[in-house]
């Protein structure tokens, strides 16, 4: 299969692009990633000469670039990871939300649908929901732009599947955990913060609970709605692993040896949803998936991932990563 990965050089997505790699080794990849902050091409240095992982710097807004990769390299289908990501950021600026999440989303649909392709995949996010225990019927009620974007484009996804007959599948994550993670993100951040002695933001109280998944078990599922997912279907995907903010970052202290006094308490962000919990029953059912890592021990050998791989976060703090692709790899493409 000839794959069209979106925003595979951010953490879900160059984690996906490796795992397809090493269980899926037939598929040729084609990645396409505009590299804003969050895109790290030093995250697939291992793939930098694999003839079957294609990297293309582009915007997934710009429709001739995406007709031209659907053709030239025969795709069959495309998993769509490409996203703006994160909720503090959709709050301070939210145009950049729903200019790449829904509006991005619709070109490759259209494209897609030209095309003819053989599979959608969209990559979501259980906070659609709101908060709460979530089914695939449980009501949407986004809280945040980042959130409700990414309603509008499952949304979309899906009447592309009703209206036009695109072989659409949709998946709903929760919290992902692992290496490669941007460090504005809770666990890098706290784990970055610590080894620093730097006090560790908790928002609140620290009692907003979340379901934590491991990339690799999400990327598992990933691959499994790609060639199993029923069209017009939603699937959840949780990794059964609820933890209170306040309780995961005192776990991560205690693995670095580092005193709770570093934990400061910061005021409230805006429509902070109070639990993501998912019911990723169907999944298991009808994808045969499962979850396969156990949290205590997973989280600890993410913490030592961080730990031992402290230059990697040390340069997209510096800014020094963003040079990679213009140092390193445009070189090799010329």
């Amino acid at each position: 299969m000839n794959v069209l990965v979106t925003g595979g050089c951010g953490f879900i997505g160059s984690n996906l692009v490796k795992y397809l790699r090493a269980q899926r080794p037939s598929w040729n990849l084609v990645n396409l990633d505009k590299l804003t902050y969050a895109g790290n091409l030093e995250n697939l240095r291992a793939l930098e000469r694999d003839p079957c992982h294609l990297f293309v710097r582009g915007d997934i807004g710009n429709r001739e670039l995406v007709d031209h990769l659907l053709r030239t390299h025969r795709i069959d289908a495309i998993a769509h990871l490409a996203a703006e990501s994160h909720v503090d950021r959709s709050i301070l600026g939210p145009e950049a939300f729903i200019q790449t999440n829904v509006l991005g989303t619709q070109v490759l649909l259209e494209a897609a649908r030209h095309a003819k392709l053989s599979r959608f995949l969209m990559v979501s996010t259980d906070e659609v929901y709101g908060t709460g225990l979530f089914t695939e019927t449980t009501p949407l009620a986004p809280s945040s732009p980042y959130s409700s974007s990414k309603a509008a484009a499952d949304l979309v996804s899906l009447a592309y599947a009703h209206t036009f007959g695109l072989d659409v599948v949709v998946t709903r994550c929760s919290n992902n955990y692992g290496p490669y993670q941007f460090p504005e993100k809770l666990i890098p951040l706290m784990v970055a913060n610590a080894l620093n002695d730097r006090p560790l933001p908790v928002y609140g109280d620290g009692s907003n609970v979340r379901d934590w998944l491991h990339v690799e078990d999400h990327c598992a599922a990933l691959t499994l709605a790609l060639e199993k997912g029923e069209r017009g279907q939603v699937y959840n995907i949780g990794g059964n692993s609820e933890r209170r903010n306040l309780d995961l970052v005192k776990t991560i202290l205690s693995a670095l040896g580092k005193p709770e006094s570093l934990i400061k308490f910061v005021a409230d962000r805006p429509g902070h949803d109070q639990r993501y919990a998912i019911d990723a029953s169907k999944a298991k059912r009808t994808l045969g998936w499962a979850p396969t890592h156990v949290f205590e021990a997973a989280l600890a050998a993410t913490v030592q991932w961080y730990v031992q791989h402290r230059p990697w976060w040390e340069r997209i703090v510096s800014g020094e990563y963003q040079r990679y692709f213009d140092t390193q790899y445009a070189a090799r493409l010329s």
